[in-house]
């Protein structure tokens, strides 16, 4: 049994992530956000059957695959800048932290979709609104965990922040398996909520300065299964390994 998240509507955004730090949004409300259509969005699905492995994972695990792309946002402007590794430091990533990982970048006739760009805007938009407008430099990462191996571990690293200031975590699809429960604590006190993202592209937004979240590992249903998710990091003051 899943438990299911509590959903923002997408007028009432900016006023959940200040009083708790994090909001949940429902598909409409991420196609409101993003001024497209359900349908432009599921049209980005199938270029997470095309992901290379992720060759870094420290754990030895095969489960990963991902692609990565890096973008500035100033106003309504959005432009792609020149390809580069994905950095953070050890005080995020006890795991992965310390390491330039390079990873191939996402496919251009992705970038090039309306829907895409409207996702990322979106997420400027919303960190504009929460921390006053200013450029802000965006990771997008499309990962898929997969089951091939008996568990596949969406972040391997645990529970963490990510050291920016917004955290988008869309849910693309969720395909023969189970677990793979979200839980999103405060970073400086008790409290706690977990629950289950199920619809494709629901939303998980994150005030990253005010909760650490993880996800717990999946695992088959049947013969295999996987979890395909994009993630979106939004910073100021440029790129981490700056």
């Amino acid at each position: 049994m899943h438990l299911s998240p509590a959903y923002t509507p997408a007028d009432q955004l900016g006023a959940q992530l200040r009083r708790q730090g994090y909001a949940v949004l429902g598909p409409q409300a991420v196609c409101q956000l993003a001024g497209c259509t359900l349908d432009d969005l599921m049209a980005l699905r199938p270029s997470w059957d095309d992901l290379p492995p992720d060759g870094y994972l420290k754990d030895g695990g095969r489960y990963r695959r991902r692609r990565h792309s890096c973008f500035v946002a100033e106003g309504e402007r959005l432009s792609q800048v020149p390809h580069r590794a994905h950095w953070q430091p050890v005080e995020y990533n006890a795991l992965h932290g310390g390491m330039q990982r390079w990873f191939e970048p996402v496919a251009p006739q992705v970038v090039a979709q309306p829907a895409w760009s409207g996702l990322l805007r979106a997420m400027a938009q919303v960190s504009s609104d929460l921390k006053g407008p200013r450029p802000w430099s965006i990771e997008a990462h499309q990962f898929r965990i997969d089951t091939e191996g008996g568990i596949g571990r969406p972040t391997p690293e645990g529970a963490h922040r990510d050291g920016v200031d917004l955290v988008g975590v869309f849910l693309v699809a969720r395909e023969g398996v189970k677990g793979g429960e979200t839980r999103v604590f405060e970073a400086d006190g008790p409290a706690g909520q977990r629950f289950t993202l199920t619809e494709p592209w629901s939303l998980l937004l994150l005030d990253d300065e005010r909760v650490v979240h993880e996800t717990t590992p999946i695992q088959p249903e049947g013969a295999s299964g996987h979890r395909d998710t994009l993630v979106v990091t939004v910073r100021a003051g440029g790129f981490q390994g700056d």
